[in-house]
């Protein structure tokens, strides 16, 4: 039987399970339970550091561009941090696939290993005597196609919890993720202490320095996690009730899971999904995008200034974000995971309503330097050089305010900071809501069949909303202003809500829609 001890951690960070003891026993020995929960806690861990791989270097490499080809421009950065997703996208689907027919320690070690190479490829860009932003650009590229064993792990955890715990361990793989986007910059604010010289190893012509030393570790923690996935990794699989199955994707099924298999995956709720999904990371990528150029344009703030003051903003939208990972499982289970979905893309249209330029009062104009630092044509580049803009600086800094250059400026009212605020907060509590109920639906509508390709095509989506959304706002905010542009987004969340209501009931587990089981 199980201990009351081991019955408690079924939801280590958000709560707990209820099953009646007899039924739990008949389903599960307690060694298989903590065997499963002990891998699952290291595919949170591999989250965690996935999110870091991209975080941890985000605010320095522009600088480092710079140091190492001083042919490299803002635009050329632009495709730098472009290349993590584009990478995450090709390689999402190809490791999903993998994972269907091999054991899952397979794509996931040797994704990492790739990471962990890319990562050490970024610490010796400076080596080469030419092109060295071309191989900060392959590096970069295969950190992001390493990450793509996010499909992986995401499949894994569908596949190894029931119906009963999906939300709470889908909410916890969302919290590490998110943990790992807030503590990445700030690991790279503490190796800011070595300096831009740092230490030479001339034996291997290795720089340790405040640029390099962020993807050391990122290496370093990389091998951690492959030797934990060797160790502590077991391929554990359940149906949706909670009964043990084959423990690998590739074996043949037995009598009883092939009973359970019976009956097609509703294609039109898979497809439904996917595009719910993207458009929820499409409108978060496009709102951390236009945060900069616009106080930048309302409030007249300097580079540093929008830097500094966005950054904190996206670090509370953060930690507003792990507070509402931790949150939906309850609410999910009080009102269903579509309406929770529902309800988030509704606070959602509510932010960008709120966004919307009222009454008559216009931002401070620009009038002198055209060439305005602020328009988000060269989108994350420009964002990412006002950060390290030196104070001597200062006396050359260019004139602030909303450019003359774009014709909205002299008629468009300004946004208030209390409009932005509010906004950013309702932004924060829906995008969360919709990122988990997106993929826990998600992999309940799948159910029971190994589930590596769906997952690679959902984290694809989810890459390619993050190229898009900012090559779309960038264009419409800057030639139509913000009235236009986030017009546009409340209408596109208008079409999702309405497609979200078309899909509604079919969007419900693969075991409740052929089997009858109960959530």
């Amino acid at each position: 039987m199980a201990s009351e001890g081991t019955e408690g951690e079924r939801e280590p960070l958000l709560g707990r399970l209820t099953p009646g003891s007899r039924e739990w026993d008949a389903i599960e020995t307690e060694e298989h339970y903590k065997s499963r929960w002990r891998s699952i806690r290291v595919l949170y861990l591999t989250m965690f550091l996935s999110s870091i791989g991209f975080s941890i270097v985000i605010m320095s490499i522009w600088p480092y561009l710079q140091k190492i080809d001083q042919t490299a421009d803002a635009s050329f950065l632009g495709w730098v941090i472009a290349s993590f997703s584009l990478g995450q996208m090709v390689a999402s689907p190809i490791f999903g696939l993998w994972s269907n027919y091999r054991p899952r320690k397979e794509p996931l070690i040797v994704s990492i290993f790739i990471s962990v190479a890319a990562n050490c490829l970024y610490a010796y860009v400076h080596v080469p005597a030419t092109h060295n932003k071309y191989y900060m650009l392959i590096a970069r590229a295969l950190v992001g196609f390493g990450a793509g064993n996010v499909a992986v792990v995401r499949s894994y955890i569908a596949g190894a919890t029931s119906l009963q715990e999906r939300t709470g361990s889908m909410a916890n793989t969302s919290t590490c993720q998110a943990l790992g986007f807030i503590l990445g910059p700030v690991f790279q604010t503490c190796f800011v202490l070595i300096g831009e010289k740092g230490v030479t190893w001339n034996a291997i012509q290795l720089q340790i320095n405040m640029y390099t030393a962020p993807v050391l570790l990122g290496a370093f923690l990389g091998i951690l996690n492959i030797i934990l996935i060797i160790t502590v990794l077991r391929e554990h699989r359940v149906t949706d009730t909670g009964q043990q199955c084959k423990n690998t994707n590739f074996e043949e099924a037995t009598t009883n899971e092939a009973h359970i298999l019976q009956g097609n995956i509703d294609q039109v709720a898979v497809v439904a999904t996917n595009i719910l999904f993207f458009v929820v990371l499409f409108i978060f990528a496009l709102f951390e995008t236009i945060l900069t150029p616009l106080t930048m344009d309302m409030y007249g703030w300097t580079q540093e200034q929008a830097v500094l003051y966005g950054g904190i903003i996206l670090a509370a939208l953060g930690v507003e974000a792990v507070a509402v990972f931790m949150g939906v499982k309850l609410l999910s289970k009080t009102i269903g995971e579509r309406a929770v979905l529902l309800g988030g893309l509704t606070v959602v249209w509510a932010g960008f309503f709120i966004l919307l330029p009222w009454g008559s009062q216009l931002p401070k104009i620009q009038w002198e330097d055209l060439h305005n630092n602020s328009a988000p044509n060269t989108t994350f580049g420009e964002i990412i050089i006002g950060l390290w803009n030196s104070p001597r600086e200062h006396h050359n800094e260019p004139p602030t305010g909303c450019p003359i250059e774009q014709a909205w400026c002299l008629y468009t009212p300004v946004i208030h900071l209390a409009q932005l605020l509010t906004a950013a907060a309702l932004i924060g509590i829906g995008y969360p809501a919709c990122n988990v109920m997106s993929y826990t639906l998600y992999s309940k509508i799948i159910g029971p069949r190994p589930q590596g390709v769906y997952m690679g095509w959902l984290t694809a989506s989810g890459s390619g909303a993050r190229i898009l959304g900012p090559v779309f706002i960038s264009h419409v905010y800057t030639y139509l202003g913000p009235r236009w542009a986030f017009c546009l987004v409340c209408g596109i969340v208008i079409l999702t809500i309405t497609l979200l209501g078309v899909v509604y009931k079919r969007l419900i587990a693969f075991s409740v829609r052929h089997v009858g089981i109960q959530e």
